[in-house]
C-alpha cells in the first residue's frame, strides 16, 4: 500500500481572478448606481443584491483554489473547482498519452463548456473539444497539457506542474510487475 502522491498544479495567470472580480464588481457599481438614482429609499431586496453578488464572488474563488491531481495507490484522483474525476491507471490508455501544447494541437482545445467552470486561461470540468471529443479539464497552462485518453473514447486534460514526471508515474504503475 503506498501514500498518495500530490502532482502540483500549474500556476494559472494572474489575470484569471481579474476576469472573474471585474464582471462581478461592474455589477455591484451598477446595483449602488441603480439604487442611489432612485429618488424614492430602495427596498430591502435591492440592498441585498450587493452581499448577494459579494457571495458568489467569494463562493466561485474559493472554488478556484480547488486544484489538485493526487495518485493514491492505482488511482488518479483530480479535483477542479466543482468537479471530482476518479479513474483507475487500467482505464488510460497511457500508449497514446502525451504532453503538449493547446496552441499547437488546437483540435483538442476545449471550446464547449457542458458542465464545468470557465475563464479565459482556465478551464475546469466537463467539455467539448475543436475536434467534438469529450474531454474532463483542469486545464491552467495550455502550453503544456497532459492528454490522458481514456479506453472509452474520452481524454482527461491536466496542467501538472511537471507533466512528464505524472505520465512517467503512470507508466510505471502500469507495467506488469514481474512475478517471483
Amino acid at each position: 500500500m503506498q501514500h498518495p502522491q500530490d502532482f502540483p498544479v500549474a500556476p494559472m495567470p494572474t489575470h484569471v481572478t481579474w476576469w472573474l472580480w471585474l464582471p462581478l464588481l461592474l455589477a455591484i457599481g451598477a446595483c449602488v448606481a441603480a439604487m442611489t438614482m432612485e429618488s424614492n429609499t430602495p427596498p430591502l431586496a435591492a440592498w441585498l443584491a450587493v452581499p448577494l453578488v459579494l457571495l458568489v464572488g467569494v463562493v466561485l474563488a474559493l472554488a478556484l483554489r480547488r486544484r489538485a491531481i493526487v495518485l493514491d495507490n492505482r488511482e488518479l484522483q483530480v479535483k477542479a473547482t466543482f468537479y471530482t474525476k476518479k479513474l483507475a491507471v487500467e482505464a488510460i490508455d497511457l500508449d497514446k498519452a502525451r504532453v503538449l501544447s493547446l496552441e499547437e494541437h488546437t483540435e483538442l482545445a476545449p471550446t464547449l463548456k457542458t458542465n464545468g467552470f470557465s475563464l479565459p486561461g482556465f478551464k475546469a470540468g466537463h467539455f467539448r473539444l475543436r475536434n467534438l471529443g469529450k474531454a474532463f479539464c483542469l486545464v491552467t497552462d495550455r502550453t503544456r497539457v497532459l492528454t490522458l485518453p481514456l479506453r472509452d473514447g474520452s481524454l482527461v486534460l491536466l496542467s501538472p506542474a511537471r507533466p512528464a514526471d505524472l505520465l512517467a508515474r503512470l507508466r510505471e504503475l502500469a507495467a506488469p510487475t514481474p512475478r517471483r
